[in-house]
């Protein structure tokens, strides 16, 4: 579906950084889910989030993964944080980092926050091929 649609060059250098985070079989994906309904959405969430915001300079990769595992655990958006848990990793973060980032979550979140941010991590472990 996405063939059709511009692409800007924000665009483009988003696409890239979503796919070396997320991974390019679930983005890849995505687009070629998108709809004349939710093509918007894609390339707002492709050019704004990734090409504007995970490429500025102030910030590493695992910084802003850091950053993004607290805010969606605090949202409660578990397919969201799934898919971040995936990307941290991805960003060079360890099991034992994760750990440390979900007590966290725990203290000022709330512990239903950190025992769903266990469990997912645990099946993206899983799906990965993590010990």
């Amino acid at each position: 579906m996405t063939a059709n649609k511009p692409r800007s060059e924000r665009f483009e250098r988003g696409l890239k950084t979503r796919r070396e985070v997320l991974g390019a079989d679930y983005v890849d994906r995505s687009l070629e889910q998108a709809d004349e309904f939710n093509w918007a959405m894609q390339q707002l969430t492709t050019e704004w989030c990734w090409g504007g915001t995970w490429n500025r300079p102030g910030l590493d990769r695992r910084s802003r993964s850091i950053l993004n595992l607290g805010m969606i655990a605090a949202l409660n958006r578990p397919h969201e944080l799934k898919l971040h848990i995936r990307g941290a990793i991805n960003n060079g973060l360890t099991k034992e980092e994760l750990k440390e980032i979900f007590l966290q979550i725990g203290t000022y979140c709330g512990v239903p926050a950190a025992m769903d941010s266990f469990r997912i991590a645990k099946e993206v472990f899983k799906e990965m091929g993590i010990d």
